[in-house]
């Protein structure tokens, strides 16, 4: 008899991320996907350790393990047909002798280009693409429908899934920001409440503006097929998805700055997303406290492309009872 399959709950980034490395391994996996547009789908696709670090400011081991992230997507990508740019990212205005300190002073290669500096280290991928590639990858263990609740067995899970039970050997958090499903037992519902929303909005214009990713004070402008995207705010406790005009006003204009030109007439379909994000703002992967082959792979912050497939790795490795890597007890749920 085969065994019974890990579920992942939530379709984003962490959630088919996880569910690939799984497959890939040949694990049975299901993935519920509630089918609505998530905050995966409404991002610019930034694999960008460098320039994140260096904006943030981070300690030195939030570096690495951002570059041990990017590090994994050159072979993950070519596994699930994910197509990954390799473009420089530049910064422009502002500090810019702060951001090239802080760029070289964490290990990443700067060069300055008079009143910009430039990196070479980080990527970007097409989240539509991206997302696309990942379902086709896992085809049918990909199901559509929302997950109303859950319950122990003697042999791991029983999924609620409208008027449809799963069994699963293992389950695999991936949610995003949502309510808490019915029957988690309380230290999964404690961890998923501590999670803060933050609202993000991009814009996506119908024509090109760069052939790189620009950043600047304020606003970033970078390549996407469809031509280019304009962002992005990070506003924390709001829930909200319906496109702000003041927002939307005010990205423009601070992308005009960045770019040092003047305003165009653009045709942008503005779009607005939730995240979430936990205290120390990197995610919760791994085991849930309490040993019931329960996992999380939740609140990314505004790194889930970046981190995803070192999420799905880590994961993976929990539930198969490997090594864990060096990364592991920095998202371990546990450290809350």
């Amino acid at each position: 008899m085969s065994c019974p399959p890990i579920v992942i709950v939530g379709a984003g980034v962490l959630g088919l991320c996880t569910a690939f490395e799984l497959h890939r391994r040949g694990r049975a996996v299901v993935v519920v996907d509630p089918g609505e547009v998530n905050a995966s789908l409404i991002a610019a696709g930034m694999i960008a350790p460098a320039m994140e670090s260096a904006i943030d400011d981070v300690a030195p081991d939030y570096a690495r393990l951002f570059r041990a992230g990017r590090d994994l997507w050159t072979a993950f990508a070519v596994a699930a047909g994910i197509v990954l740019a390799h473009r420089p990212a530049e910064w422009r205005g502002g500090d810019v002798d702060g951001m090239e300190a802080r760029l070289r002073a964490l290990g990443f290669d700067a060069r300055r280009e008079g009143d910009c500096v430039t990196t070479d280290e980080d990527y970007q991928v097409d989240p539509a693409q991206a997302l696309s590639a990942l379902r086709q990858a896992l085809g049918d263990a990909v199901v559509v429908g929302r997950v109303t609740g859950i319950a122990r067995t003697d042999h791991g899970w029983r999924v609620s899934v409208g008027d449809q039970m799963l069994d699963a050997e293992a389950v695999v958090l991936a949610t995003g920001v949502g309510e808490v499903i019915s029957g988690l037992p309380e230290a999964a519902r404690g961890l998923i409440d501590a999670i803060q929303p933050i609202r993000g909005q991009i814009g996506v214009a119908a024509r090109e503006l760069v052939d790189h990713v620009v950043r600047g004070p304020g606003a970033y402008v970078t390549p996407m097929a469809s031509g280019a995207v304009i962002g992005a705010t990070m506003e924390p406790g709001r829930l909200d998805t319906v496109p702000d005009a003041e927002t939307s006003e005010r990205l423009t204009q601070a992308v005009w700055r960045v770019l040092d030109r003047s305003p165009e007439p653009l045709n942008i379909e503005w779009r607005a997303g939730v995240r979430g994000a936990t205290a120390d703002g990197l995610p919760l992967a791994g085991a849930v406290p309490g040993g019931q082959r329960l996992f999380m792979a939740l609140a990314p912050r505004r790194n889930g492309w970046l981190l995803g497939p070192l999420v799905g790795a880590v994961v993976a490795d929990e539930i198969e009872g490997r090594a864990a890597s060096p990364h592991a007890h920095a998202l371990d749920p546990g450290r809350f």
